[in-house]
């Protein structure tokens, strides 16, 4: 049961911040007058930094 209840709490932690760094994107797109609020590679440093994120959740706890 705990398990169960990490992962949904991960998930829904998860779908928040998506949720709100698309909001600020679209507003970014907006105020810039553009299209696209990301250019590639933003996006290219942005994913290196997801995983980078991701790799230290991962690693907690491994002192």
């Amino acid at each position: 049961m705990n398990n169960s209840r990490t992962i949904l709490f991960g998930t829904l932690i998860g779908a928040v911040t998506g949720l709100v760094a698309a909001i600020l994107l679209t507003r970014r797109a907006e105020k810039n007058e553009r299209e696209t609020a990301l250019t590639s590679g933003e996006g290219l440093k942005l994913g290196v930094l997801v995983f980078g994120l991701l790799r230290a959740i991962a690693s907690l706890g491994d002192d």
